[in-house]
């Protein structure tokens, strides 16, 4: 992958946003990423992003270029029998994430020279999502792969719950769930 950073500072970064004068520009480009998280380590990040101080809002541009990322399940089964969570795969094209001065997160889609689709938005406290009509049609044959893919494996677990329900009526003919 290709990491390109930048931060700047003073009146040079005035281009960027009156903030940035005072408190920097962090300029970011993510080119060809790939990785393999486990859900607990998103799960962990959460009490380092809470904090009762709020922090200096440092306007910044992080620009993610043909990156796919894949979320694996880590935590312990409920079920030893359940076949498992199936990972989640985030492929994105060119998204860029931008934090203004007023502190918002903005993220958008870049769909051409110039021209950008807002995705999502988060601030403090609210999240704005984008129209359906951005799912692409390339998407959809794949999307019907995992779909049956996942009847398949509701059907496998309503087979092994109706097994274990008559094993277990075996032993105790009035037992319910």
């Amino acid at each position: 992958p290709d990491v390109c950073l930048r931060l700047s500072a003073g009146p040079s970064a005035a281009v960027r946003s009156p903030l940035a004068v005072q408190n920097g520009f962090l300029q970011m480009l993510v080119h060809s990423y790939t990785a393999e998280l486990f859900m607990s380590f998103l799960t962990n990040l959460g009490p380092f992003l809470e904090d009762e101080i709020i922090p200096e809002v440092v306007p910044m541009e992080i620009e993610v270029v043909d990156a796919k990322i894949t979320l694996k399940d880590d935590s312990p089964r409920v079920y030893p029998t359940s076949p498992g969570p199936v990972p989640i795969t985030v492929a994105l094209d060119h998204v860029i994430v931008e934090r203004r001065d007023d502190g918002v997160f903005y993220v958008t889609e870049q769909i051409g020279v110039g021209s950008s689709v807002p995705l999502l938005t988060f601030g403090n406290s609210w999240v704005v999502f984008p129209p359906l009509c951005l799912l692409q049609l390339k998407e959809v044959p794949e999307l019907q792969r995992e779909l049956q893919t996942t009847k398949i494996a509701l059907a496998e677990a309503n087979m092994d719950k109706a097994r274990l329900l008559q094993e277990i009526r075996k032993y105790n003919p009035l037992f319910q769930l």
